[in-house]
């Protein structure tokens, strides 16, 4: 059976994280950057097939440069910041194309824009930028829920696949994928709020204005 969280790891190499930007994960996570505009395109052309296949070599991705850093022992500090960022790109977009060519209700954006809002706006003023933190296994379960979910609900949009039972079946995977959302950015939430506080308990008192630098 394929492990999917944490797969790669190997049990006698001590995985190291170096500054390098030029690694093979780090290039994989670039594709995926890459196949977004290539997926509005062909949803704007109604080329939902080669959407669907876009939107799958895309989603494993996700999957594929995790493998590879710690298989490779290629894990870096680029790739950190870059693969969460690639994934919540991927998940606006996509889900803002979904909405806007009807393939999906306004439930969809909202249920992933709304949190990340709300997340962006907390980390920005609790640490004026990112709060660094790690992404939690429920944020991996979310991701895997809608990158399943979206191209099961896309195919019953190419021709010949059209089918109640698959709309429902990505409907379905979709509002789980949703509600992992919402679930994971309250995870973060709280998180970002410990560290805050666990900073601010650092500072010595009268040295500081009450914002973490």
């Amino acid at each position: 059976m394929i492990k999917l969280i944490g797969a790669g790891t190997r049990p006698d190499m001590e995985l190291t994280v170096s500054g390098r930007f030029w690694t093979i994960p780090n290039l994989v996570t670039v594709l995926r950057f890459l196949g977004i505009p290539l997926f509005v395109f062909f949803i704007a052309q109604d080329r939902y097939g080669s959407a669907f296949l876009t939107l799958v070599i895309v989603g494993s991705t996700d999957w594929i440069d995790g493998y590879l850093a710690r298989r490779l022992n290629q894990v870096s500090t680029t790739g950190q910041w870059l693969d969460p960022v690639a994934d919540r790109l991927a998940l606006i977009i996509v889900s803002a194309t979904f909405v806007l060519d009807g393939i999906a209700p306004a439930w969809l954006i909202l249920s992933i824009a709304v949190p990340d809002a709300v997340l962006i706006l907390n980390a920005l003023v609790l640490f004026r930028g990112s709060p660094d933190l790690p992404v939690s296994t429920i944020g991996k379960i979310r991701t895997a829920l809608l990158l399943v979910g979206a191209p099961l609900l896309l195919l019953n949009r190419v021709p010949g696949f059209d089918s109640p039972g698959l709309a429902a079946a990505g409907t379905i995977v979709l509002v789980l994928g949703c509600l992992g959302h919402i679930a994971a950015a309250g995870g973060y939430l709280a998180a970002a709020w410990r560290k805050y506080q666990h900073l601010q308990e650092q500072v010595p008192a009268g040295t500081g204005t009450g914002h973490v630098p």
